[in-house]
């Protein structure tokens, strides 16, 4: 019996993972690089925050297209009337005349007959209509003209990821605001409370939840020619792994996730295996953080593992207060007896075994 105890002492026996006395020996003050921290409510408010979305004063300040600007890239329709009978546009017999599809080029003029090379860009058809008139006055008497826009063409945004209808959209009076312009690709392809919306604008970009966009005037932000619009599902997540109901990586969604409610979204602790006293969360905590936690200043990010006894008396609710958050790993440790009782488990099991071959051999 003591020779089996001695032997399966000096071997490792199945376990989930490291065992609290040996997560405690990687701690600073022995030698290792990991801060083991207790939680208590000091603990709580320096580490209680989550990193939120939104967008920049510069993307919420933004003005909204006009509807009518015209803009290069914009395609533009002509109509011309003369009060004669054989004019500098119409033909014999013909009062009007119509030039279909004029592109507005990359500096943003148009080339309209007898009246020349015309900046067009940055005026709206009406204005750009009285430019015409007045150019056609010179040369023919009491011209009357028309200008429609093929709205969009010059001023729009690309709309890809988790949406129903990926394109390239014209900014037009109904879609000038973000929101308007989902609802025109048809909407998000995805649960709406894990959907991040990312606005890209030149070198800069900004995002925000959904749930945000639609609850937050200020999140409608104005569109502008040129922006991209990405919908993707956040990639925020947890890992619980140890002597829980279930070891997996966990979605955090856009919800504040306290560790007991994590805890419960793996099935919680392993009433067989786990030692309520040894849950950890562990995480890289950035300077500004760990120097509050630790009452000192640190420099550059720290690895931290915050220690979770549930059996004390406040213990649940500091859990309840304590926020996960993205990254997070949730270790729960298993209880001291477990090793022992594999340990008896193997012996007589060993035990059995050989009685069991020497019966045979008798």
């Amino acid at each position: 019996m003591m020779a089996a105890m001695t032997l399966l002492a000096a071997c490792a026996l199945p376990r989930s993972g490291p065992s609290k006395s040996e997560i405690y020996a990687g701690a600073v003050e022995r030698g290792g690089n990991a801060n083991i921290i207790y939680v208590n409510d000091h603990v709580n408010r320096a580490t209680n925050f989550a990193p939120t979305y939104g967008f920049s004063a510069a993307f919420r300040n933004a003005g909204q297209v006009g509807a009518d600007e015209i803009r290069p890239g914009d395609v533009l329709g002509l109509s011309v009337w003369e009060n004669v009978d054989d004019g500098l546009l119409t033909s014999l017999g013909a009062s009007s005349t119509s030039l279909q599809e004029i592109q507005v080029d990359s500096g943003g003029y148009i080339f309209v007959p007898y009246a020349g090379r015309i900046r067009a860009a940055g005026n709206s058809p009406e204005q750009l209509r009285q430019i015409i008139t007045d150019r056609l006055s010179a040369q023919t008497p009491d011209p009357q003209v028309t200008v429609t826009r093929v709205a969009g063409n010059g001023a729009t945004v690309s709309v890809m990821g988790k949406v129903m209808a990926q394109g390239v959209y014209p900014i037009e009076r109904p879609t000038r605001t973000l929101s308007a312009m989902l609802a025109g690709a048809g909407g998000v392809s995805i649960e709406p409370e894990v959907a991040v919306v990312t606005v890209k604008r030149g070198n800069t970009q900004g995002k925000v939840w959904l749930t945000d966009l639609y609850s937050s005037r200020s999140n409608d932000i104005a569109l502008r020619p040129g922006d991209i619009i990405l919908v993707e599902e956040d990639q925020r997540s947890f890992t619980a792994l140890g002597a829980l109901g279930g070891q997996t990586r966990v979605p955090l969604g856009n919800e504040l996730i306290s560790a007991v409610e994590a805890l419960a979204m793996v099935g919680g602790l392993n009433t067989t295996l786990a030692d309520p006293t040894g849950v950890f969360i562990l995480r890289d905590e950035p300077e500004s953080v760990a120097s509050k936690v630790l009452g000192k200043p640190v420099y550059g990010t720290q690895r931290m593992a915050y220690v979770l006894d549930l059996t004390r008396p406040n213990g649940l609710f500091l859990a309840r207060d304590f926020l996960i958050r993205d990254g997070d790993m949730i270790y729960v440790t298993e209880a001291p007896f477990v090793q022992w009782n594999k340990r008896l488990q193997a012996i007589t099991g060993s035990l059995d075994s050989v009685d069991t071959a020497t019966s045979i051999g008798d």
